[in-house]
């Protein structure tokens, strides 16, 4: 009996390599969306769109423990000039980003401190954070006009906190809708 040849084997590979794949169509994804010429203009505590938020030092006691907060402080974002074409109202969006915790939304600290994250949170409701860069995050009413979108941020432990400072960047859009 004759051995076959390993051209002959290589070929047959290939010929079930490139056979065609049964396939049926199942259904049709039709995407829609829409490009807007809406702008609005954007303060941060009515300076620029982009700025510094600082909140007041506290001690390491008040942040004993994972989940314990301190240094409450407001911030707003400014809105005006807002010219909306196809649009009715605007709401700030927190994006992820290299400071962002992607679990929970807190941003993380750059600064010296340990233990220790930003938490932001929907006007001077406490109960009500905003998880950055999370589809589901809680978001400002929108606007439907000039107008101010209320915030706030607070440092956040991780576990018991240790001295140094603490620093953050968090990137935010304006949503149109």
């Amino acid at each position: 009996m004759k051995a076959s040849s390993p051209y002959k084997f290589a070929a047959a590979l290939l010929v079930f390599a490139y056979a065609p794949a049964a396939y049926a169509s199942d259904g049709t994804i039709t995407f829609s969306g829409a490009v807007t010429a809406s702008t609005c203009t954007v303060k941060l505590n009515g300076g620029s769109a982009s700025g510094t938020v600082t909140l007041p030092t506290v001690s390491t006691s008040a942040l004993p423990s994972t989940g314990s907060t301190a240094g409450s402080t407001p911030f707003t974002l400014d809105i005006s000039g807002c010219t909306f074409t196809g649009a009715t109202a605007v709401t700030a969006y927190f994006e992820a980003g290299a400071n962002v915790n992607g679990t929970t939304g807190r941003l993380t600290n750059t600064g010296g401190a340990s233990n220790v994250e930003l938490q932001l949170y929907l006007g001077s409701n406490y109960a009500s954070k905003v998880a950055a860069g999370q589809s589901n995050q809680n978001a400002a009413t929108p606007l439907t006009g000039n107008g101010q979108l209320r915030y706030g941020v607070e440092y956040y432990a991780t576990g018991a906190a240790t001295a140094g400072s603490v620093a953050s960047t968090v990137t935010y859009s304006l949503i149109y809708s």
